[in-house]
Order: structure tokens, then C-alpha cells, then sequence
């Protein structure tokens, strides 16, 4: 039996990607800075759990020995000065600790991105992969684009983006192509990630069988949820800066969080290669669509306790996920919120 372990499995995809990894068979491991934030995880007693930072030498050394696959689900997106930083420290670290344990493979989920110049974002995730890549373990990075599913926080600000803004002003590049990916395919790539050739140290391209405008997205998330077309129109002088604080402003998605995901989308992001996919034994046209993906999403269990991570679709909402994540009351969704009110009446008299 393999062992493994899991960092980040108190975020969104580590919280999904443990219960899946426990029922393939191999022996978890997950290292948290907070034993208490996995205390009532259903995984917990299936999992041996290693409290340390990430940061922490001593904490990497216990975190990983004896570990045959490590997944790196380590990134900043808390809206703090020099996260780039942070993040080239955190993965230069980790590398080194992997293979002075004798890793045998690290996993790390990316983000999909064109050639060029890229978003800080972007730009960070695309360095602490090409970082851990360089760290003697062969390396699996996957790179991914919007990931669809209720708690994803580039969901839930596709998600709340739409019901609150029957009509909106938005940024030219929501024209830009997009390839999705539904969370339920991402985790089937990551436990895949563990099993491509051993020397393999590269990137993989994932994405499901949709390209689609975020425009698109909108709309046909709009159809999907029962809502009225939305008016959606561009104009070149939203910034991405600009553009993150109305998300902010607009969604419960924290502002920390929305920057880099805005950022990501003046990027055209379609996979060049479906390599990885191919190892799973499918095509892209395989995979769940858009539509099939967000109707999955919107069973969200806003009525009644929400279902523990691994015991229901990874697409519904689940109680790992933040409080922002899923359905508000019908009068916050629909509503405008309090800031925009009072922008409203100032304008109205003037000030």
C-alpha cells in the first residue's frame, strides 16, 4: 500500500481529494497547521494527521517520511503583499524536504494558462510548479482553468456574479475563451496524476469538453439556475484591479480571493494537450460537460445539514466549504447589496 500524503486538506480541492484517496486504498496522511480544523472531517479516523506548518522544516521531515506520493495543494490567495513570494519560499522548501525523503512523486494542481505574459496569479502558480519540477522528484503539474462545482471560489463568483446582475458593465475579456473543468473530473486526474510513468517530471493540460466565453458562462449558467437572460455589456477601461473590488463588492467571494481569479481571466485559457486525460483512458469529449456540471453544482443543500466531503457528488456544496460558498436567502441573491445602495443615492443627490 502506497502512502500518501495530502497538503492543503482543509481547502476546497484537499478536502474532496482525501475521502477519494482513502477509498482508492492507499494510506493518507494530511498535514494541517490546525489538527482541530479536520476534527470533524469524516475522514479523520481513516487518516493519520501530522500538525506543522508547512513552513517548518521539522514539520516537512515528519510530514513526509516514508511518503511514496506527496500532493502540494499550497498557494496564497489572501490578498497580502508579496504572495508570489511567500509562495516560491513554500515550494522551494518543500521540494527540497521531498527528496531528501526519497519522494517518489509530487502532485500539484495549477492553473491553465497561455504563453507569454501572465497574471502575478498566474504567474506564481506557473513558477511553483516549474520549482517543484526542478526539485529532483519527478513531478506531476496539472494545470486547470475554472474548476465548476458549489464551494469552487472561481464557481461561486461565476455563481454569484450571475443571480445577483440581471444586467452589468463587466470587463472586455469576459469574451475571452475559457475551458472548464467540473471537480469531479479534476479529482479523477489528480489519483491519476500518481500513476503516470515513473521518470515522468511535467505538465499536464486538463480540461473538459466545453470552450466557452465567460460571457457564455454566464448566460448558460443563468438558463440552467431558471433566471432570466442577463444584459451583460463591455467596455475596455475595467481593470483587473478595478474589476476584482466589484466582484468583491458584488459577491461574498472575499476580495483576497477574487483579485487573483479575476487577473487569471484576461487570459485566453484552452488546454494544448489532453495527455493526462488520455492516461485516464478518455478523451476530453468524455468528460462531464458544462451544463451537466453546473446542474450538479446548484444542488447546493441549502435546505438541511450539508453533506460531509466524500460522501455525496464532489460538486455539491459540502461542509468543508467556507460559509461565503452556495445559495444565499432569495432576498440577498436578488438584491443589491447595502454599498451599491448608498453609491446609488449619492449619486442621486449629487455627492
Amino acid at each position: 500500500m502506497s502512502t500518501v500524503l495530502v497538503t492543503g486538506a482543509t481547502g476546497y480541492i484537499g478536502a474532496r481529494l482525501v475521502p477519494r484517496l482513502v477509498g482508492e486504498g492507499y494510506a493518507v496522511r494530511v498535514l494541517t497547521r490546525s489538527a482541530e480544523r479536520v476534527r470533524d472531517r469524516l475522514w479523520r479516523d481513516d487518516v493519520e494527521v501530522v500538525e506543522g506548518d508547512a513552513d517548518s522544516d521539522a514539520a516537512l521531515r515528519e510530514a513526509l517520511s516514508g511518503v511514496d506520493i506527496a500532493y502540494y495543494l499550497l498557494h496564497s490567495m489572501d490578498g497580502k503583499a508579496d504572495f508570489s513570494g511567500r509562495d516560491r519560499q513554500l515550494a522551494q522548501r518543500f521540494g527540497r524536504a521531498a527528496y531528501d525523503a526519497h519522494v517518489g512523486r509530487i502532485v500539484y494542481l495549477s492553473g491553465l494558462h497561455p504563453d507569454g505574459e501572465l497574471s502575478e496569479h498566474l504567474a506564481s502558480r506557473v513558477e511553483v510548479g516549474n520549482l517543484l519540477m526542478a526539485s529532483g522528484v519527478p513531478t506531476s503539474v496539472l494545470q486547470a482553468a475554472v474548476v465548476l462545482g458549489a464551494g469552487s471560489a472561481s464557481f461561486e463568483m461565476l455563481r454569484h456574479l450571475t443571480v445577483r446582475l440581471p444586467a452589468m458593465i463587466a470587463p472586455k475579456w469576459l469574451d475571452n475563451s475559457i475551458q472548464p473543468i467540473a471537480i469531479a473530473d479534476v479529482l479523477d486526474h489528480l489519483v491519476a496524476a500518481a500513476t503516470v510513468p515513473e521518470n515522468a517530471n511535467r505538465t499536464y493540460d486538463i480540461g473538459g469538453p466545453d470552450v466557452l466565453t465567460y460571457r457564455e458562462m454566464i448566460q448558460r449558467y443563468a438558463r440552467l439556475a431558471g433566471l432570466t437572460p442577463r444584459r451583460i455589456i463591455t467596455v475596455p477601461v475595467l481593470t483587473p484591479r478595478l474589476a476584482s473590488h466589484w466582484v468583491g463588492l458584488v459577491t461574498p467571494v472575499p476580495t483576497g480571493v477574487a483579485k487573483p481569479l479575476v487577473g487569471s481571466l484576461v487570459h485566453e485559457v484552452v488546454a494544448k494537450e489532453s495527455d493526462l486525460t488520455h492516461h485516464l483512458g478518455k478523451s476530453p469529449a468524455d468528460l462531464i460537460g458544462y451544463d451537466e456540471a453546473v446542474r450538479a453544482a446548484l444542488v447546493d443543500g441549502a435546505h438541511g445539514a450539508l453533506p460531509e466531503p466524500g460522501t455525496t457528488d464532489p460538486a455539491r456544496l459540502t461542509s468543508a466549504d467556507p460559509e461565503w460558498a452556495g445559495t444565499q436567502s432569495l432576498a440577498q441573491a436578488i438584491g443589491i447589496p447595502q454599498a451599491l445602495r448608498r453609491l446609488g443615492r449619492g449619486l442621486r443627490r449629487g455627492g
